[in-house]
């Protein structure tokens, strides 16, 4: 969710610089000196020698009483998406840690970063396997494993993820406590050269 909603906000302010550099750029050619091409009336730079904004546009409402606290309100609704926004980057959804009923009417704390490297090792070594990365999330009683496989050229998909959902995760699973570890994993091929046969 977060990564697509940076894709979009990136997105929209690309498409807003690109339009609006567009637009100054167009103005400022003076096209129809060069080649006899008249821009609309409404188009907002007229020339080489307009600029963005005028004497008039930047101080007709600065007598206004409601000029500056609209500014000033409009400024900070700005600054505080901005820290929001960085706020959100910042924060990370990795499980610290599982909670592991131990069957005597305490709980036992696991590290989730104990349990991502034994997925990670378990993995790796499952045959064509080239490297593994894990990511727990959720909430502490029901977490959820993110997995990124590597695959060797040699690897066959269906079976490596065969053995990833009935030895790895399901022993991973049963060794935390619980009753099953939902998980999504991520294939992607080794780049690698052609071989040459001769």
């Amino acid at each position: 969710m977060r990564s697509t909603l940076n894709r979009i906000l990136l997105a929209l302010t690309g498409l807003f610089l690109l339009v609006a550099g567009l637009a100054v750029l167009v103005g400022s050619l003076d096209l129809q000196r060069r080649w006899g091409f008249t821009l609309p009336d409404k188009w907002p730079f007229d020339g080489p020698k307009d600029v963005l904004l005028t004497a008039h546009e930047r101080t007709r409402y600065r007598d206004d009483g409601w000029w500056w606290p609209a500014v000033l309100a409009a400024l900070g609704v700005l600054v505080l998406a901005a820290l929001w926004w960085f706020l959100a980057q910042l924060r990370s959804h990795r499980m610290r840690q599982l909670r592991v009923d131990s069957r005597d009417g305490q709980d036992a704390v696991l590290r989730g970063r104990a349990l991502e490297d034994v997925l990670v090792t378990e993995t790796e070594a499952l045959h064509g396997v080239d490297r593994a990365g894990a990511t727990l999330t959720g909430k502490r009683s029901a977490p959820r494993a993110r997995l990124t496989l590597a695959l060797a050229p040699h690897a066959a998909p269906d079976t490596v993820v065969s053995r990833l959902d009935t030895d790895i995760l399901r022993r991973a699973g049963s060794s935390a406590g619980l009753d099953h570890l939902p998980a999504e994993a991520r294939l992607r091929a080794v780049k690698h050269r052609a071989s040459r046969v001769s």
